[in-house]
């Protein structure tokens, strides 16, 4: 039995993975949207047709003539992926095909342009697994802020001056507006944490109905920080509780990942551009990180977050991405 289990895991290890989207696309370096679209892909298998919003995602990998997609794929305009994706689904559906669709949409083709089309098909229950990749701008026009931009960040549409500190709204909660639909399962994810990403792939494909996954993807053009850093800066999202990873049926939280041991938000914040003026001198910049803190602090009351004992899927003993997204431990 051992000699049979290990032959098996050497030949794992040997084949290699289904890559849904290939090398040689044209993603600015330590794009965590193009890493994560790798990781979803991979987790989704060559059985898919995918509906890809106008944003980064699409720009990057299908500049006429080329693709960088091994998978059926079509172009949706910025604000109707979902219904794209609906009428795909109800079009196999009525062939008798069991061939999944996934919607892919950034931030902005998600919480803001592309949102009517997206309650749409949730509230008549499409068979699609939604994935919302969440760089927290508009990246692709200009970096201008979306409703996912956080509070107190800058932007090209809500700079730091003296009449604010970056931008004065807070963060939509798209995860809570999504499961007010009671769909049967909404979840959010990290492109840091691989193994937990792509089990939340897993577990929306084979959920009967719509499902729903926002993952955190750091943009290193339009956060203002190294492409070196794109990981470090997404699992300190969450291990400061600002990004918690949950996951939800049916309006309720069914799972999270807990925090083994919380990291300052000013961590987070520290390495990012776009966030550089809540560190100078500007006596309202403090004020700003005793508020973000305070967002942290709450998520982690909220949901429970704090570990009590470190666990094997914790923020510190689950599966982490290295950089270059091949391997991790």
């Amino acid at each position: 039995m051992q000699a049979t289990m290990h032959t098996l895991a050497t030949l794992r290890q040997q084949q290699p993975r289904f890559r849904g989207l290939e090398a040689g696309h044209r993603a600015c370096q330590g794009c965590g949207e193009a890493l994560a679209a790798r990781l979803v892909t991979e987790a989704a298998g060559p059985d898919v047709m995918i509906a890809n919003a106008t944003g980064c995602l699409e720009v990057f990998t299908t500049p006429y003539p080329h693709s960088a997609w091994r998978l059926p794929w079509v172009h949706a305009v910025f604000g109707n992926a979902a219904a794209v994706a609906a009428g795909i689904e109800a079009a196999l559906k009525q062939q008798q095909r069991a061939t999944k669709v996934l919607a892919f949409a950034g931030d902005g083709g998600t919480f803001d342009i592309g949102f009517q089309a997206l309650s749409g098909m949730m509230e008549r229950g499409h068979d699609v697994l939604f994935v919302c990749y969440d760089n927290e701008a508009y990246m692709n026009t200009g970096v201008q802020r979306s409703g996912s931009t956080p509070h107190a960040a800058m932007t090209t549409t809500s700079p730091s001056g003296k009449a604010r500190m970056g931008k004065r709204h807070m963060k939509k909660d798209i995860l809570s507006i999504i499961s007010a639909h009671h769909i049967p399962y909404a979840a959010t994810a990290s492109v840091a944490y691989p193994s937990d990403l792509r089990k939340k792939v897993r577990r929306g494909l084979l959920t009967e109905g719509p499902s729903f996954l926002q993952v955190h993807v750091p943009c290193p053009l339009g956060w203002g920080h190294s492409g070196a850093l794109t990981v470090e800066i997404a699992r300190l999202a969450v291990q400061s509780g600002l990004f918690p990873l949950l996951e939800m049926e049916r309006g309720e939280v069914v799972g999270t990942m807990p925090i083994r041991t919380p990291r300052p938000v000013a961590d987070y914040l520290r390495l990012q551009g776009r966030f550089g003026h809540l560190f100078g001198e500007d006596h309202r910049a403090r004020k700003e990180l005793e508020h973000l803190q305070a967002l942290a602090n709450r998520n982690i009351e909220r949901f429970a977050l704090r570990g009590s004992t470190p666990e094997r899927y914790d923020t510190e003993g689950a599966d982490t991405v290295h950089r270059g997204g091949d391997r991790w431990a």
